[in-house]
């Protein structure tokens, strides 16, 4: 997964995207931590959504930018719109088929 280290990186990354998939979290989160893979995995699937991993503590911007007020927090966007977004606690299944849903639709 891409690994943003600006805002500026994350503006242009989801704006120039069909479908983008942002995933933000900080260092000492746990869960942060364990779940980045499961959804790295996940994505192995749809090729056409384009995800992007801001660090919080790096990119202290993105907590305003997209009123973050707990991590982890996935965002599923199409150009630049937010679409979707599971914070904290994220259930795969419910993830995978909203993927699922938004990858059939951008044919």
């Amino acid at each position: 997964m891409k690994q943003a280290h600006s805002i500026e990186e994350v503006r242009e990354h989801v704006n120039q995207e069909m479908l983008s998939l942002v995933y933000i979290s900080q260092p000492g989160c746990t869960v942060c931590h364990s779940l980045l893979p499961q959804v790295e995995d996940l994505l192995t699937d749809f090729s056409r959504i384009r995800p992007i991993h801001v660090d919080a503590a790096e990119v202290k911007e993105i907590a305003g930018e997209y009123t973050v007020f707990t991590v982890p927090v996935v965002i599923l966007l199409s150009e630049g719109k937010e679409l979707e977004r599971m914070a904290r606690f994220v259930p795969l299944g419910e993830l995978h088929e909203k993927l699922v849903k938004y990858n059939q639709l951008i044919r």
